[in-house]
């Protein structure tokens, strides 16, 4: 990013804080405020909307701001990308690597199996996410020329009692296997935008394991990662909101997200939820 963001004439530092791991946010904000700076803009590595994947990373940027004290820069959040060109571009080719793995004559019947972090239904309900998933799927379906599509979850915890979004990965590896479909499968986890721990262990492991065991052919895409079109896309995002007058591009039936999130937006379920 920084190297981009240099080489197109939008020279901004670039800070990196995390929610659970270090550099903490609380540590980078206040690293911010001893150099100076005054404002922000926060790019969210989520790329959907909902109280885990947008609200809640404001809420933790809102924390670390009290604790960096007076003088922490405003820290203003870009909108979430699902629909924009470049992240769908950028799936669309991962996904069409991956499909090139096959052997040439299984990738027309190859199944393409998306898959997204599992979230409670309760914190589902108040936000676009599966709406969004589901959009962005049939987007990178559209323009592979593919219809042989699903989405699937990965990554749920929590109590088994309660309700998340269904169905698991490996369920539905287990109903791919039972119903005796012995079409190559190519996994492309869109809900993420990095290979990490999840991606590595949901489907590197447990899901290629289970393939194994079933007998089922599959390929894993990558995930968008540090793709040319993806960086490209984030500059895009920073440059549209440091001039109002660019448009706000977006693919499909759903329009871009606003700018600013309203008040009511992707709010936590009144039911506590664990995990």
């Amino acid at each position: 990013m920084e190297v981009d963001l240099g080489e197109y004439g939008a020279r901004l530092p670039v800070y990196w804080g995390n929610r659970n791991w270090h550099p903490l946010l609380a540590d980078t904000m206040l690293q911010m405020k001893r150099d100076g700076l005054r404002r922000a803009l926060a790019f969210v590595t989520s790329a959907y909307s909902s109280y885990s994947g947008c609200r809640q990373y404001r809420e933790n940027i809102a924390h670390a701001q009290e604790e960096a004290g007076p003088g922490a820069p405003v820290v203003d959040k870009i909108r979430v990308f699902h629909n924009h060109p470049g992240f769908i571009e950028a799936l669309v080719d991962r996904v069409r690597q991956a499909l090139a793995r096959l052997p040439e004559d299984r990738r027309a019947a190859a199944q393409l199996v998306y898959t997204a972090h599992s979230i409670p239904l309760a914190m589902a309900q108040g936000s676009h996410y599966e709406e969004q998933l589901k959009e962005t799927g049939r987007l990178v379906a559209e323009k592979l020329r593919h219809d042989n599509w699903r989405l699937v979850y990965q990554s749920r915890s929590g109590p088994a009692s309660q309700p998340w979004l269904e169905p698991d990965i490996l369920d539905s590896l287990r109903e791919c296997k039972a119903r005796g479909d012995n079409s190559a499968l190519v996994i492309a986890p869109i809900g993420f935008v990095s290979d990490h721990m999840e991606i590595l262990f949901d489907l590197d492991t447990q899901a290629r394991e289970l393939c194994d065991e079933l007998g089922l052919s599959m390929v894993r895409a990558e995930t968008v990662g540090t793709h040319p079109r993806f960086i490209r896309m984030i500059r895009d995002l920073i440059c549209e909101r440091l001039d109002e007058s660019q448009p706000r591009l977006a693919m499909g039936s759903l329009p871009p997200r606003p700018d600013f999130c309203p008040a009511d937006c992707c709010l936590l379920p009144a039911r506590p939820i664990a995990g």
